[in-house]
């Protein structure tokens, strides 16, 4: 009755575990490697069997963590908790993704685009994901999918390349399989019966103490014990030369990688160099101090840093209330934004140092704070500038930081 009790307890208390995987990930991970931006998804509600497309770009930061791979080889595809959706397609650079990518260049730029549809109902949250042989995944930032409809409409039609149409991918030959599946058991199942029905470890043992191993192997045994042999690889070169001459045309699963060029490497018209980079642990804000060289011939703001998908917007820079857009998820959103301690834009060739704060309560919540116990305690993000008419330009940043321990 305690079991029975126990069990209709957790029944009634239980609820769905809602949480967000990438915080479990190291801070050097997430602020050194892979800077996502420009993220955009077309829609936040969908019904099933119908696509969503999400873009953006990222880069490959310059200051790569010594303990992290290179990306030599990456994958592109969504993160969902399960299979919740599907990929019908995706891109980086304008080149299908079907498959890996190898030797990205690192300090490069690259845009991707994923068209996914829903597939089981139910508020699920989707990130953009590069997978990094060696390092595991690196996602994007995530937002929350409505998915509407019924399981059960799901379908996945398919075009063969000789021409056959299949209705939906997803059930395509499971039944066939199973019959497989059948027929495989059905001959391990006669095998271990066939010497199970016997007396097995006592009169075996007392057999082989007498010197008699002639009597462990009966001429029965052989005959079964061959017979079985010939049936298995007949069934074997049967399903195969069936399966060949069944579907003629067969391509293998793809085991080789693509080039991908970056994207054009974009002018540097701002040169920033980090002098001191603090983390006010009781105030929960990030200082930085850093150099500045305005290079272009046009005056430049701050307007955003951003790092791990968190983004610090500087209120009173050009353009700052375009700066995020409708569908990026507020939670990753700084809400006092960037304070400056210099707002006045900076002129062409001038050089002027400037104090960033970047202060929410964000840096806890995304438990980005442990990289100030790593060995390699390093920051890195990215820097973005505007001009008058709204043009924007960035650059990456990194550099040491230590804690500090203020009074609030």
């Amino acid at each position: 009755m305690l079991c029975v009790g126990m069990a209709l307890t957790a029944g009634f208390l239980s609820e769905p575990a809602m949480a967000h995987g990438e915080r479990s990930q190291e801070p050097y991970l997430r602020t050194r490697t892979v800077q996502y931006y420009d993220v955009h998804f077309d829609k936040k509600s969908v019904k099933v069997n119908e696509d969503f497309t999400l873009v953006g770009k990222f880069r490959l930061m310059e200051d790569w963590p010594d303990a992290v791979s290179l990306p030599e080889t990456v994958f592109l595809s969504a993160y969902s908790p399960g299979p919740m959706i599907t990929r019908v397609e995706s891109y980086l650079n304008g080149l299908p993704a079907r498959q890996s990518f190898s030797k990205l260049e690192l300090g490069r730029d690259y845009e991707f685009k994923l068209v996914m549809k829903g597939r089981v109902p139910g508020r699920h949250h989707i990130h953009p994901l590069l997978s990094i042989k060696g390092s595991g995944p690196l996602v994007g930032p995530g937002q929350w999918i409505e998915v509407t409809g019924s399981k059960s409409d799901f379908v996945l039609p398919v075009t063969a390349m000789n021409g056959q149409k299949i209705d939906n991918l997803e059930f395509y030959g499971i039944s066939r399989a199973m019959k497989w599946y059948g027929v495989w058991i059905a001959l391990a199942a006669f095998w271990l019966l066939f010497w199970l029905v016997r007396p097995l470890l006592l009169p075996r043992w007392i057999v082989l103490q007498k010197g008699r191993e002639d009597l462990l192997i009966t001429p029965r045994d052989l005959t079964v014990g061959i017979v079985l042999g010939v049936v298995t690889v007949a069934i074997t070169f049967g399903g195969y030369f069936y399966a060949t001459k069944e579907y003629p045309y067969v391509v293998p699963l793809q085991a080789g990688t693509g080039k991908v060029d970056p994207l054009p490497k974009p002018k540097a018209e701002v040169d920033v160099k980090v002098i001191k980079a603090t983390y006010d642990v009781p105030g929960r804000s990030m200082h930085i101090t850093a150099r500045m060289t305005n290079h272009s011939n046009e005056p430049l703001s701050v307007l955003e840093f951003s790092t791990a998908n968190l983004r610090f917007v500087n209120l009173q820079a050009p353009g700052s209330d375009k700066a995020i857009s409708a569908d990026y998820p507020r939670d990753l959103v700084a809400r006092d934004g960037l304070s400056l301690s210099d707002t006045k834009p900076l002129a062409p060739g001038e050089t002027r140092d400037i104090k960033l704060e970047a202060s929410d309560a964000m840096w806890e919540v995304e438990r980005l704070v442990s990289f100030l116990t790593d060995v390699d305690s390093k920051f890195g993000g990215l820097l973005f500038f505007v001009d008058k008419a709204g043009n924007r330009t960035l650059t990456e940043i990194s550099g040491p930081i230590l804690p500090t321990f203020t009074a609030l």
